[in-house]
């Protein structure tokens, strides 16, 4: 067989021979498992609530958290309906702004869960639903979907968890966190919180809603069962700034600047596989909007409207030690065009690579570990039978899954009140206290 011919039959296995090397032209992810890739915006559409008593809820706040938009995933109430079914029963929604709380509960009456909001009343405060009921039991549960503003802290207005430890001392608490962090108010404020729930003993889950992704536990099934060790995390943040035309957000006073605002998330997954964090080593540095690098050319808005002693860094990078020995990173950018955020965590361990993709939207998994390699073969007839092996390298398998963290957090929320099938809270107050400092 000549060689051309050779030639020819190698570029149609995948490679290409040249004089003394081979150059190979696999796309490695034609070897990987071909699943689809995770749903995570879309509500639950196979869960099917088994028949039971009532299960009495109050919502607090009438936000996209809690009934949704087309800016995210995030929908409560759609995971509650079907969680719970015909159980579901909102005895109260508490928001100062009455007109739009009834609004939502005008549309929510004519859904398939319309029996759940049948007799749903609106109440401006807490107290004053308090109050009005008088005499009747306690809910089973109460969702807080309020900025953090109003959470977290001691003082009058934002001690909303200290407040319902006092109305409703043995009622179960899911406090949504969603971009933002848990609260607002300063570090030993929260810690004060922590510890006042922690004494009263309730049942507290708080929404980082990632921990639940079926790749962050697959993550999490692979250190375990390889009794591995991680030695380093690096979490990286690029939002699409041109679609985020909210004053409050540019205003560091406000919604206190983008890694608070929309960080939080990848702090807290950092922490879930490093462990807890040597405050005392943490290095960071920014790039401020004021330097050459920080000069963005899509801003929505006016941004002079905003102090410049207010305005946010376009690109912070932060490193650390955890306490166990490993390393922590993390990069948040203010700087993509278009809607699309790029997000991405990745863990390292002895002999292991894993990289967590697009957790918000598409979850994808790639992992590389010892002895992954690829073969391909070449076998010739030239008189006689001649096989040759070509080395890939290493493989990085690729995993996906349908998955839909919001259903899991508050489905395991309710199991943990029932002590139904999976009654595992994976982000208790005391923990995400942690993040939040």
């Amino acid at each position: 067989m000549s060689l051309p011919a050779i030639i020819a039959d190698a570029i149609e296995l995948g490679f290409i021979m040249f004089w003394g090397h081979t150059q190979i032209l696999v796309d490695i992810l034609n070897t990987m498992p071909t699943q689809p890739l995770a749903i995570t915006a879309q509500a639950p559409t196979k869960h099917t609530a088994p028949p039971g008593p009532d299960f009495n809820m109050v919502l607090i706040g009438a936000g996209n958290i809690m009934f949704g938009s087309d800016e995210g995933p995030w929908n409560h109430s759609i995971r509650l309906e079907h969680k719970l079914g015909p159980r579901l029963k909102i005895l109260a929604l508490i928001d100062p702004f009455v007109a739009r709380a009834e609004s939502i509960l005008e549309v929510k009456r004519t859904s398939f869960s319309g029996s759940a909001y049948k007799d749903t009343k609106v109440y401006k405060t807490i107290d004053e639903y308090k109050e009005a009921t008088k005499g009747s039991a306690d809910p089973h549960a109460i969702l807080v979907g309020c900025p953090p503003a109003y959470r977290g802290g001691t003082t009058k207005g934002t001690d909303l968890e200290v407040n319902l430890i006092k109305l409703f001392p043995k009622t179960a608490y899911f406090i949504e966190k969603t971009s933002q962090p848990i609260s607002t108010s300063t570090i030993e404020a929260t810690r004060d919180v922590t510890q006042q729930l922690i004494l009263n003993g309730n049942i507290v889950s708080v929404g980082y809603m990632l921990r639940y992704l079926k790749c962050v536990q697959e993550m999490k099934r692979i250190i375990r069962d390889n009794n591995l060790t991680v030695m380093a995390t690096n979490a990286r943040y690029s939002c699409a700034y041109e679609a985020i035309a909210k004053p409050a957000w540019w205003n560091k006073s406000i919604d206190m600047g983008p890694v608070i605002e929309q960080g939080t998330h990848f702090c807290d997954l950092s922490r879930y596989f490093g462990g807890d964090v040597d405050l005392e080593s943490i290095s960071a540095r920014s790039v401020e909007f004021f330097e050459a690098p920080g000069k963005l050319s899509k801003i929505a808005f006016d941004e002079s409207v905003i102090p410049e002693e207010e305005r946010i860094p376009r690109l912070t990078s932060a490193v650390w030690k955890y306490k166990g020995g490993a390393v922590g990173s993390f990069t948040h950018a203010v700087a993509l065009h278009g809607r699309n955020y790029d997000c991405e965590l990745e863990v390292w361990c002895d002999g292991y690579h894993m990289r967590l993709v697009d957790p918000y939207n598409a979850p994808a998994l790639f992992v590389r570990r010892p002895g992954s390699k690829s073969y391909l073969g070449l076998r010739e007839r030239l008189g006689w039978v001649l096989t040759v092996s070509f080395v890939l390298g290493d493989l990085e398998e690729r995993h996906a899954f349908e998955d839909d963290p919001f259903y899991s957090e508050v489905s395991n929320f309710i199991d943990t009140i029932e002590s139904g099938p999976v009654p595992n809270i994976l982000s208790s107050f005391e923990d995400a206290a942690k993040t939040y400092e």
